[in-house]
């Protein structure tokens, strides 16, 4: 007969199955810290030689990593899905910055509307608390404030789509414009009148998932991504006339 024998599942085994699905669902982020043994083995109420025990798997799999003195931390997964060739590549070729906008105009359009039509009240509420921050911080004129919460939008509208493989193909996309491999997220913020358009922009974004539209919300994100675009290319511009003016000035002291 093909009946096997039903085992209970070790506990081990349980811990590594909840980290594996906090990790998948992006609720446990890359370099995020774990709790201290002691501490994790109470909340899970496990002991600790199974708490161990989980975590070493966890760690052969390169999902955790230790660092000594300072505890266990999400494994930084998502640096594997480009070559550091590659990144070099992308960070000294114009051309991949536009491209990389491309697939991100595309990628979050789909979120958007995926957002509209499937996230859950629950994950509505934290898109409009993040913007909600976004315009408190624009009266401090912080950079680097307006430039993390823009991350934190943008990050939110895809988790509220409850797709895990659009979810880490969205963060890797983030880990890059963090690290400074196409452009400096805050210069979109120095123009004149980038900080209110970028608000502006976000606004309508929100105002589209709140109401549950699927198509404005789609193209709400697309009118935000040619902006930054149209913003990249203007400055391209500038930073080229700039060099030529530099020239002209140079020459002219030394006639």
């Amino acid at each position: 007969m093909p009946f096997k024998r039903i085992e209970s599942e070790k506990l081990s085994k349980s811990v590594v199955r909840q980290v594996e699905q906090l990790i998948l669902r992006g609720i446990l982020r890359p370099g995020e810290r774990l709790p201290s043994e002691r501490e994790l083995a109470e909340k899970l109420a496990v002991s600790r030689p199974s708490l161990r025990e989980a975590l070493s798997e966890l760690q052969e799999a390169g999902l955790l990593t230790s660092r000594a003195g300072a505890g266990i931390f999400v494994a930084e997964v998502l640096g594997s899905a480009f070559a550091p060739a590659l990144m070099r590549l992308f960070a000294t070729h114009d051309e991949a910055v536009y491209d990389y906008l491309a697939f991100r105009k595309d990628l979050e359009g789909i979120a958007a509307e995926r957002a509209a039509r499937v996230g859950s009240d629950t994950d509505l509420k934290v898109i409009d608390a993040i913007y909600a921050k976004m315009e408190a911080a624009q009266s401090k004129r912080s950079s680097e404030e307006e430039a993390r919460l823009d991350a934190q939008f943008h990050m939110s509208i895809c988790e509220a789509g409850h797709n895990v493989v659009m979810l880490h193909m969205m963060r890797s996309m983030y880990e890059l414009l963090q690290a400074g491999v196409f452009y400096n997220r805050q210069a979109t913020f120095r123009q004149r009148s980038g900080r209110s358009q970028l608000l502006d922009q976000h606004r309508a974004v929100n105002d589209a998932l709140q109401a549950r539209d699927p198509e404005a919300a789609r193209a709400a994100v697309h009118v935000h991504l040619d902006f930054v675009a149209g913003v990249l290319k203007a400055q391209d511009r500038a930073d080229k006339n700039e060099e030529v003016a530099k020239l002209r000035f140079a020459h002219i002291l030394d006639r």
